[in-house]
Order: structure tokens, then sequence, then C-alpha cells
């Protein structure tokens, strides 16, 4: 069991402090689309999920930095806008948006609540929260086919 979080605790500042850091890389990455990088973020076992999809998510860096190829690397823009970030020892959690442009025609920006988890490895887990309806009504029929195909 953990104990109870202490914010004097200089201890936990620095985890708290290293784990902001750690988070703060990722989305420098993402916003690169280097998607190799964000997955090398996440432990052997890490899971990344986007809560309203149906499907279990992705786990390990491999298979995270695909599902993120998946989605984001057929845009034609993708822009990472810089949120709040939150963080109490090994949880760091983001509010943030982002604006996804297929073409002239499909462009949207989605607020995200992303949640993760971190030990002394990297990333455990990441859970974002969005909503599907908002994408679902502005992407291009031919993105969701894409997705639909999957990356496993």
């Amino acid at each position: 069991m953990n104990p109870v979080p202490n914010p004097t605790d200089p201890n936990q500042q620095d985890r708290t402090a290293r784990n902001v850091a750690i988070v703060t890389t990722l989305w420098a990455d993402l916003g690169r689309r280097d998607f190799d990088s964000v997955g090398a973020h996440f432990t052997p076992a890490g899971h990344y999920t986007d809560v309203p999809a149906p499907e279990d998510g992705a786990f390990g860096p491999i298979e995270i930095a695909a599902r993120l190829r998946l989605g984001l690397a057929p845009l034609s823009s993708y822009v990472l806008h810089p949120g709040t970030i939150t963080a109490q020892d090994d949880r760091v959690i983001t509010e943030h948006e982002e604006t996804w442009t297929w073409d002239d025609e499909h462009t949207v920006t989605l607020p995200f609540v992303s949640v993760m988890d971190l030990d002394d490895d990297g990333i455990v887990r990441w859970w974002d929260y969005w909503d599907l309806g908002t994408v679902m009504n502005a992407a291009p029929a031919s993105w969701l086919e894409h997705v639909m195909v999957g990356y496993k």
C-alpha cells in the first residue's frame, strides 16, 4: 500500500517533479509526432487507452507508438496546445486540447483530460478522456476506415 501523499516531503516533491518532467517531454514528443519517442516513455507492460474507444488499448512501447501513429500520422496537421498539468507523486493529470486537421474541409479541436501513472521505470498507465462524438462528426470517412483496420 502506498503511503499517504505528503506534499511537504522532499522525496515526494522530487518524485512529482521527475514525473512532471517525463510527461512534459512526452507531450513535446507527441507534438512532433515522434511516436517511437512517445512509446519509449512507457514500461514494457505500460498501457495506453482512449477511454471512449471500443477496445482495450495498446500495451508496451511498440504497440503504443503504433496506436498513436495509426490515428495521428495520416493528419495533414496536428497541433498539441499546451495545457494545465497537475501532479502528485506518481500520478500526472493534464488538461489540454489537440487540433486535428485532415484536409481543408475536416478539422476539429478536441479537449482532453489525460491521466498518467508512473513508476521508477516510466509510464505504466495513460488513459485519455475525450468525446468520441466530436471526432466522429469531424473526421472524413477515409480516416475512419483507416483507423478501423487497427494497429495490431
